[in-house]
């Protein structure tokens, strides 16, 4: 009988050895290979990582696929694999787990992956760069916005896959750039600090609406047809208006968020236009982009590949290895 293995263990695991476990389902996509035949594609994952693998759709487990959503916790087994040098196993049996046995067994935390930082300490971190904007108005914007969707502000991911793509996810990456917002704002006196944080705290804030809030994060209704830039925006403009925030002022915070993405390519609504904007946007694609570094190394296996597999986010992939191996000289 396989032996029961988390993602992280799994992965240590030579080519053909068997393998069984429960993850959760994250996606589930129907594609067509190059010879003219459908398959799916899966994601799955548990809290230590998450693994790619192909399943054609003549096989028992496509009928079994056709009835489960994603976000769905499954038991899955067979052998491990490597597709050009990539994990990449192949299930032989997968069966949805039922959500009595979810219950009894507490799997919802056992699978779900969580931010690697102190939650309650992020949670004091949030109050305290709140605290730390002076002008008095964009700090009660930015308490009122975030209070009334709190709990969900708090447990939301940040991303579907890209960067801080775990629950807390969103509280953490907000806090990296209020902390980043912090340290590099006495370099650039040019850039208003209030704003400046306000910004920091607030721009992805609209992810509360565009993502789901379940085991595995996917898309609402709202995420897809305006996505979280426009949310954001809403969400802001609203507490703008309700705690009397002068026009000017808001129109700048608001800008704020609808630039932050960079790149009109990328999802931003406008470029952006104010010492604020720039300073968040660049700030924010920082931690971003080193949100993936981070988690890239967390998930590496020790003694593994030498490289990550393809990081999207930075169009390539990550040398894992330490600069100076495993000495501690420097």
């Amino acid at each position: 009988m396989p032996n029961f293995y988390p993602v992280n263990v799994l992965k240590t695991l030579d080519a053909g050895a068997p393998f069984s476990g429960v993850f959760i389902l994250k996606k589930c996509a129907v594609k067509t290979a190059k010879n003219g035949s459908s398959f799916y594609s899966l994601e799955l994952g548990d809290k230590t990582g998450s693994f790619s693998c192909n399943v054609f759709s003549d096989n028992l487990i496509g009928n079994v696929l056709r009835s489960i959503s994603e976000g769905a916790i499954v038991r899955a087994s067979g052998k491990v694999d490597f597709y050009q040098g990539r994990f990449s196993p192949k299930p032989d049996s997968l069966e949805e787990v039922s959500a009595e046995i979810v219950e009894r067994d507490g799997l919802a935390e056992a699978l779900v992956e969580s931010s690697p930082e102190d939650f309650d300490g992020l949670c004091e971190e949030l109050n305290a760069h709140i605290e730390a904007i002076s002008h008095a108005g964009l700090r009660a914007v930015t308490r009122s916005a975030i209070e009334e969707i709190y709990g969900i502000f708090v447990n939301s991911s940040a991303a579907i896959s890209m960067h801080h793509a775990y629950r807390h996810g969103l509280l953490e990456h907000s806090c990296h750039l209020a902390r980043a917002a912090r340290a590099l704002l006495p370099l650039y006196p040019q850039v208003d600090p209030s704003l400046a944080i306000a910004g920091a705290l607030l721009h992805d804030i609209g992810k509360t609406v565009e993502y789901t809030q379940g085991l595995s994060t996917r898309k609402t209704r709202a995420g897809i047809l305006q996505g979280h830039v426009v949310l954001g925006y809403r969400i802001v403009r609203k507490h703008g208006l309700k705690n009397h925030l002068p026009e000017a002022l808001l129109e700048r915070l608001e800008h704020i968020v609808l630039s932050h993405q960079g790149e009109l390519e990328w999802g931003a609504a406008a470029l952006a236009a104010t010492p604020e904007a720039v300073f968040v946007s660049l700030v924010d694609n920082l931690d971003a982009k080193l949100g993936m570094v981070q988690n890239a190394l967390r998930n590496a296996v020790p003694g593994g590949e030498e490289f990550s597999e393809f990081l999207p986010g930075l169009k390539t992939s990550l040398l894992l290895t330490p600069p100076y191996g495993d000495s501690a000289e420097q």
